[in-house]
């Protein structure tokens, strides 16, 4: 190797510096429960891989002039995915992207070029991001309203479709919304098209957290290719867990092929958002599928599950009216007074807080933060307390149907 330029040391201040941020996010870690990342995980044997600036440019599946990369690895991943998403292997691509973001992003992107006159349905519990994509892509699009429990209400997607039967419609379904969890039914999709006799539409299925737990499931919602899915984004730092944000961008190929373009210089087709791709994510998602592996997966998705259950139980036990959706780790509670906002990492949204049960936490954990929880109710404005009814029979809270 040849020699290299050693740095300068770092003064005393700087070091000190991330010392205290090192020991800051060390004990901020075990109090963040209201966003999905899985901490129950050691790439520790592939550090030694950082020594190299590998860079995955292009499209995994053809190789390039940069062989510092990790291709064959981030193929692996992508096949093991298409299983899990009932892809046709004569017609699946993918590839390892930034995270959900990229992964909705490329989805969108496929089925604009495909119907640039389409609209794109999403409801109001969808991700922030998708805003900002559809401005970025210039897409025509229409809001449609959610059900209480987060799902898409197909009354207002079969309104909307039928004043726009003109433009192929682009439904970006949820497969479990950022705060409430709830699945989007792609039967019930698909029933809305035929019904207008609709032959020309597109189906992107955000799965980011849930593309991982669904797999495992006795009886899980449609959210496949296999189902109707055109496109699906999954993460792969949420219920796998890593210290990388990262997902998958996965499509049938027959549309891929219709937006790619070959690139003499780092001798690729250009089918992916970005150029330059981490080539140690694929590398990352590949170690855990291999030493966790299918069955552990499995058990992770029912500890999981189990434990949102346990969730629901011992808050309602103390009088405060938590519910989750069937098949959701997602569990829903009054928004949280100010002090437990600021001891925990919480996610709120108008009026409400969730946590996320994921492998790493445990029922003492839970039992902790319901603790703080209802002992600084009582700081809490009343306004900040209403939520829609716990009875809500779409909702799953007792029920053990679809758990694994």
């Amino acid at each position: 190797m040849p020699e290299r330029t050693s740095p300068k040391q770092l003064a005393k201040k700087d070091r000190d510096r991330l010392d205290a941020l090192y020991e800051q996010l060390k004990k901020t870690t075990h109090r963040t429960i209201g966003y999905p990342c899985n901490q129950a995980w050691d790439y520790s044997e592939l550090f030694r891989f950082l020594e190299f600036s590998i860079n995955n440019v292009g499209d995994p599946f053809e190789g390039s002039n940069y062989r510092m990369n990790t291709h064959e690895f981030e193929c692996e991943v992508l096949n093991k995915f298409a299983e899990y998403t009932k892809a046709d292997p004569d017609d699946f691509w993918g590839y390892v992207t930034t995270g959900g973001t990229e992964g909705n992003m490329y989805g969108l992107y496929l089925a604009r070029e495909l119907y640039p006159q389409g609209v794109v349905y999403f409801s109001e519990d969808t991700h922030y991001s998708v805003t900002k994509i559809l401005r970025l892509q210039h897409t025509r699009n229409i809001m449609l309203k959610s059900q209480d429990n987060g799902e898409m209400d197909y009354d207002d997607l079969r309104e909307s479709i039928r004043f726009n039967r003109d433009s192929p419609p682009i439904i970006f379904a949820n497969i479990g919304t950022t705060m409430k969890g709830a699945v989007d039914n792609i039967d019930k999709i698909r029933e809305i098209m035929d019904e207008f006799v609709i032959r020309e539409y597109y189906i992107h299925c955000d799965a980011a957290l849930s593309g991982m737990i669904l797999p495992f499931l006795n009886n899980p919602p449609p959210w496949t290719f296999a189902d109707g899915a055109d496109s699906i984004a999954i993460s792969g730092h949420k219920m796998i867990g890593g210290p990388l944000p990262c997902g998958l961008a996965l499509a049938r190929k027959k549309y891929v092929d219709r937006v790619s373009r070959s690139v003499e210089y780092v001798g690729v087709l250009d089918t992916t958002i970005t150029g330059s791709r981490s080539a140690f994510t694929p590398l990352m998602l590949w170690y855990a599928l291999r030493t966790i592996g299918d069955e552990g997966l499995e058990k992770n998705a029912r500890h999981s599950l189990a434990l949102a259950r346990y969730a629901v139980e011992q808050f309602q036990k103390r009088g405060v009216p938590a519910w989750r959706n069937v098949n959701s780790v997602t569990v829903v509670f009054p928004h949280p007074a100010k002090s437990v906002m600021e001891k925990w990492v919480v996610a709120p949204n108008r009026g409400i807080g969730h946590l996320i049960a994921l492998p790493h936490m445990t029922e003492e954990l839970i039992d902790s933060f319901i603790d703080d929880y209802c002992l600084a109710r009582t700081e809490e404005p009343p306004e900040d307390r209403k939520m829609p009814s716990s009875k809500d029979p779409r909702r799953g809270e007792t029920s053990n149907a679809g758990l694994i």
